[in-house]
């Protein structure tokens, strides 16, 4: 591998989904506000609305996750029109 290609700040970061809580550590350049200790080691956190763990796509589930209240505002604003 060569030498000193890779960015000064690519480090060790924390990526969490906030729809389940579950984490993942991975290296990473993105800069991050906050901090968060895993098994003793503080690590730079970084906040996600949704991640393989969680997107119907891949947990085969069709959960609806939607932290804006974007659905809910278009079904009470449409709703179900076909209603008899």
């Amino acid at each position: 591998m060569k030498k000193d290609i890779h960015p000064s700040n690519y480090r060790e970061v924390v990526f969490k989904d906030m729809s389940n809580e579950e984490i993942f550590i991975t290296r990473s350049t993105v800069a991050a506000k906050e901090t968060i200790e895993v098994d003793g080691v503080t690590y730079p956190l970084v906040k996600l609305e949704i991640t393989s763990s969680s997107h119907p796509f891949f947990t085969g589930k069709q959960k609806l996750v939607d932290t804006a209240g974007r659905v809910d505002k278009f079904m009470n604003r449409y709703g179900n029109r076909r209603k008899k």
